[in-house]
């Protein structure tokens, strides 16, 4: 069996990060372009997760971190699905494009 080594964690975390990052700028979908951003933000957590752990593995503390890196994501993605849902609800709107005058 081989050995999870910090390089192969570290390419997929770098592949949630590219594949999150074109998913994002790719887009037209609200909910498509906050699913990238997911990515991209699960990528950077697993990145900081290994790079801690590999570090310090004696220090429980990149997995409190990641723990609640992984609970703000959470949090923060069901806050941008509700509104999400709420605008579309107010205005049948579900583009990023038609939704950009809420910014002003």
């Amino acid at each position: 069996m081989t050995e999870l080594t910090l390089q192969v964690v570290l390419t997929v975390a770098a592949a949630l990060v590219g594949t999150g990052l074109f998913g994002a700028l790719s887009q037209q979908s609200i909910v498509m372009v906050m699913m990238g951003l997911e990515l991209v933000v699960n990528g950077v957590i697993l990145a900081a997760g290994a790079a801690w752990a590999y570090l310090t593995p004696q220090l429980p503390g990149a997995q409190v971190l990641v723990l609640v890196a992984t609970v703000v994501m959470a949090v923060e993605m069901a806050m941008g699905f509700s509104v999400a849902l709420a605008i579309y609800r107010a205005r049948q709107v579900d583009t990023v494009d038609a939704a950009e005058d809420l910014a002003g």
